[in-house]
């Protein structure tokens, strides 16, 4: 079922016509997996749209380029490189105290480990799981927003929350599929199914959407 659902995904990503790629797409692809700058990026990216988030991080990484120097850094000054981002001053406090640990006890290395990872300063689940897809090639599945809101307008699950909705994911999908998830379900949800005024008319998936078969029954 999954593999059937991201390639319609796709069709209509392509119907669409964008050629955009996801902030953590592209970061990963401009910094070559670097784990640390994946990881300050995805804390970065949080409540953020997508533009704003990769000229934040490139500031960032223009005046910072390592765990050591982000960990000596002014608040202030962090906090000015990421302004453009949402909640940029609590961000600039949680990037220097990551980057102090990061440089102090794992010596300049981000842990690949999901627990060390959930133990660093505001670093949730779908941050973790971030660092350990983008950067690490590892078999997870970070549940955003639109992989929440899609799984369950499709029918994949009925959750309430991010977190349940990445555990019955992770029960119910091959493991062989979970690194695919996070960026078909963005960019998708970016350019078909909208949080508001998804287009429907234009998406592959409407014969097996839940969401669409109540609001055609409603029109």
């Amino acid at each position: 079922m999954i593999s059937n659902i991201l390639l319609l995904m796709q069709e209509s990503i392509k119907r669409c016509k964008s050629n955009r790629l996801t902030a953590l797409r592209e970061l990963q692809e401009e910094e070559n997996r670097d784990p640390f700058k994946i990881l300050i990026g995805t804390v970065i990216s949080a409540r953020t749209r997508d533009e704003n988030s990769k000229i934040a991080v490139r500031n960032l990484f223009a005046r910072f380029g390592n765990p050591k120097e982000l960990s000596d850094a002014d608040i202030d000054e962090i906090a000015d490189a990421i302004r453009v981002a949402g909640f940029y001053r609590v961000k600039a406090r949680r990037i220097k105290e990551i980057a102090k640990i990061i440089h102090k006890v794992y010596h300049d290395e981000v842990p690949r480990s999901i627990d060390k990872l959930l133990n660093l300063p505001g670093v949730g689940r779908k941050t973790a799981n971030c660092v350990l897809v983008y950067a690490f090639d590892i078999d997870a599945i970070p549940v955003d927003t639109h992989v929440h809101r899609i799984s369950n307008r499709l029918g994949i699950v009925d959750t309430k929350d991010v977190e349940e909705t990445e555990r019955e994911l992770m029960r119910m999908i091959d493991k062989r599929y979970w690194k695919q998830i996070n960026d078909t379900f963005v960019i998708f949800g970016q350019n078909i199914c909208k949080p508001l005024k998804p287009s429907c008319n234009e998406c592959s998936l409407r014969d097996i959407c839940k969401y669409y078969k109540v609001i055609s029954s409603l029109s």
